[in-house]
């Protein structure tokens, strides 16, 4: 513009000229059609601008009363009345074709806006989620998986904020709520023992185990879960001797003898889930270190979004997960809307794209209307 409008005779705007120019000429009936954002965001730059003059004048000592010599200072970052009214017509021309015409066809636009970068993408790709180890599906089989909703998707992944970001202690405290973990990861010894006029299987806790892996498990929490689990074996049958010892007696059966039921029995006891959600196969701490400052939040690989936003110390408001199925099931409709929004937005922009969010918005709106 400056280049077009030269405008030589006119004298250069100052800080505060400039601000009060544009905010006349934006009061002004051609600007009442457009929006109060986009208004700010003039209104934000012109700021801007301004205080760039003002930086400049400074430096070079000159006033805004037009008499520092020699007057060539007056060309450094110069803008005239002129140049400022075009600049703000060409916005608001700009504003006024961008806007969408009444019946415009807007769904085979949006199919062509997704579609076409969607030809860009890599078949098969798996991203780490900032942890070795950690597979995230991208490219086009994930935005396959997303626009058909499906309801088991290759890999479910919880994102939980944690009250205490910034202690990692109080991460793995939660992270040993949340994952699975199974009697014989934390026991010494399963064994059988057979005495003369009795039999039953020994299970030796390892409390050091225990101890360092930050686990809430004892003989007591052992003796409930082996309860609950589906080995049909009675309360009675379990008995706690001492802190770390837990013995279980089965009950011969008709169809079986006491062998077989205490040889199944053991190779059954070390896959009892003694602590954590069954869905979740492993939890991950990950260091965020954007802000300066360390940063600890759980990246959960698994199902059951509600278990995890109800497990003590976890954020359940900061929670998400990029199952829409699992989301829709636990929040609500308007959560999985807004899910099927940031998923196919943060796909997109792992490959290097970047789609206008209205046609993600159609997107979801048609598929979760219902």
């Amino acid at each position: 513009l400056k280049a077009v409008y030269p405008c030589r005779s006119e004298p250069a705007l100052s800080k505060n000229e400039l601000v009060l120019t544009s905010e006349s000429i934006m009061k002004k009936n051609e600007f009442l059609c457009c929006r109060d954002s986009f208004l700010q965001e003039i209104k934000k730059f012109i700021k801007s601008v301004s205080e760039k003059i003002k930086k400049t004048r400074d430096k070079y000592g000159i006033n805004d009363n037009g008499t520092t010599e020699p007057r060539v200072l007056y060309q450094l970052d110069r803008i005239t009345p002129t140049q400022l009214e075009k600049f703000l017509e060409t916005c608001r021309d700009k504003y006024m074709r961008a806007q969408m015409e009444p019946g415009s066809a807007v769904g085979a636009l949006c199919a062509q806006s997704i579609g076409e970068p969607g030809t860009q993408m890599t078949l098969k790709t798996f991203h780490f989620a900032g942890v070795a180890s950690m597979n995230i599906t991208l490219g086009v089989p994930r935005i396959k998986e997303i626009i058909n909703a499906s309801k088991a998707i290759s890999t479910p992944i919880i994102t939980a904020q944690l009250d205490k970001d910034d202690d990692p202690d109080f991460a793995r405290l939660v992270k040993g709520r949340i994952e699975k973990t199974l009697l014989g990861e934390i026991s010494e010894y399963i064994e059988e023992v057979f005495l003369p006029d009795d039999c039953f299987i020994l299970v030796k806790l390892s409390l050091e185990r225990i101890r360092l892996l930050r686990l809430e498990v004892n003989a007591e929490t052992v003796r409930y879960s082996i309860c609950i689990s589906k080995l049909r074996v009675k309360p009675g049958d379990v008995a706690v001797h001492g802190e770390a010892v837990v013995c279980v007696t089965p009950r011969e059966n008709s169809k079986s003898s006491m062998y077989y039921v205490l040889q199944s029995l053991k190779e059954e006891l070390p896959k009892v889930v003694v602590q954590g959600i069954p869905e979740v196969s492993r939890a991950v701490i990950h260091i965020d270190e954007q802000s300066g400052k360390e940063k600890y939040k759980l990246l959960v690989e698994g199902d059951n979004l509600r278990a995890v936003m109800a497990t003590h110390g976890v954020k359940g408001t900061k929670t998400s997960s990029n199952n829409t199925y699992e989301v829709e099931k636990t929040l609500g409709i308007e959560a999985a809307r807004t899910t099927i929004i940031n998923e196919i937005q943060y796909t997109m922009v792992n490959h290097g794209m970047s789609i206008d969010r209205r046609h993600v918005m159609l997107l979801s709106d048609l598929m979760t209307y219902k």
